[in-house]
């Protein structure tokens, strides 16, 4: 089973970043303010950057490493894609 660490843009300009198993239903709950708190306040608008993994260990630690990224180091991995 694969695991996905993605960031999303949202209205704002801000990123919010995420981990989960199912990418396209996660969007979706982001998207119907079911997703987290950050994007019930801060409406995403899309999906600008996804690395996949094959285990969650290796899927949260990334995440958690590209949550400690500046704003325009996230929006350099965004511009990569």
């Amino acid at each position: 089973m694969a695991y996905y660490v993605y960031v999303l843009l949202c209205e704002d300009g801000t990123y919010y970043t995420g981990c989960t198993k199912h990418m396209s239903s996660r969007f979706k709950q982001h998207m119907n303010g079911r997703g987290a708190r950050y994007t019930r306040v801060h409406k995403p608008q899309k999906i600008v950057y996804v690395e996949e993994y094959s285990t969650l260990g290796e899927a949260i630690r990334r995440e958690r490493a590209v949550k400690l990224l500046s704003h325009q180091k996230k929006q350099s991995l965004a511009d990569m894609v």
